[in-house]
């Protein structure tokens, strides 16, 4: 796993952008420099994980990561088709959270806490489902990534409103849960697969975010973690021949051609969830809405 990042000079018009990241990656304790952005074409195809580098860029299209020859950059606009009402409502993500009572007019959003943020691409379904997403990223690398695409996302009048119920916490989902003040609706897990032993089959792009990030090592202590928060209801995203999270059988499944929402119910917490959103406020990472 890589404990190091570079972060490329672009020139004068990213020159604060890059020097404020470099701050926020070195106070979380992550090795971190600014180099010529040459340095960053030097990156040969076939180096062991152990040996790649790898680096950000501010860019006129936002920030990137690249290991000099593939580079991943949030962008929620490539969302948009399943964005839309017909395609949304089919989302296996979207029915597995939903709640009974989303459509009936209760004054408020549900709120959903989403434990493993990743790159956001399924907060960002849940937000247009309906939900208040509260993401939890604690890589900081990934969370400067998700943090720049919100941003780029509350300019665009199609994602605005949207990303303004998505807010983003950069710290350790497990801690946090354990000191919720009040209990969300919904609390979602999606633990990164356990690494296969066919890396063709994991995508590329991925491949940059394994090297961060490693899948959860502690899955029975993150379950817990989350049914001890109380909320009404847990979704857990698994592969579909994959073993159960912490090896706990839930209530119901929803399984598509690769993957499953395990689904844990728990009506006896229904009373808790009276503003949960509320303790979040603080510290969160909101876009401009």
């Amino acid at each position: 796993m890589v404990e190091s990042i570079h972060i490329l000079d672009t020139g004068a018009a990213y020159e604060e952008q890059s020097w404020n990241l470099l701050e926020q990656l070195k106070a979380t304790g992550m090795q971190a420099d600014i180099r010529r952005e040459t340095d960053g074409a030097k990156c040969k195809e076939g180096s062991s994980e152990k040996q790649k580098k790898l680096f950000l860029r501010y860019d006129e299209n936002g920030l990137t990561l690249t290991d000099g020859i593939i580079q991943i950059r949030g962008d929620f606009s490539e969302m948009l088709p399943r964005l839309r009402y017909n395609n949304l409502t089919h989302e296996l993500l979207v029915k597995a959270a939903k709640l009974k009572d989303m459509d009936r007019g209760t004054g408020r959003y549900p709120v959903i806490l989403d434990a493993t943020a990743g790159m956001g691409q399924d907060s960002l379904l849940l937000a247009a489902a309906g939900f208040e997403v509260e993401m939890y990223e604690q890589n900081p690398v990934i969370a400067a990534l998700l943090a720049d695409c919100l941003k780029r996302a509350g300019q665009d009048p199609n994602l605005e409103k949207i990303v303004c119920r998505m807010h983003l916490h950069e710290r350790d989902s497990i801690e946090a849960l354990r000191n919720l003040k009040e209990s969300p609706d919904v609390i979602y897990l999606d633990p990164m697969f356990p690494e296969r032993q066919k890396s063709a089959l994991v995508k590329k792009k991925f491949q940059l975010l394994h090297l961060l990030e490693m899948p959860c090592r502690d899955e029975e202590t993150l379950f817990r973690a989350a049914v001890n928060a109380r909320p009404f209801k847990l979704v857990v995203k698994r592969p579909l021949k994959g073993p159960r999270l912490a090896g706990i059988t839930p209530g119901y499944s929803l399984t598509g051609k690769a993957i499953r929402y395990d689904c844990f119910v728990f009506p006896e917490n229904e009373s808790c969830h009276v503003n949960p959103s509320g303790n979040h406020s603080e510290e969160a990472q909101r876009p401009s809405c």
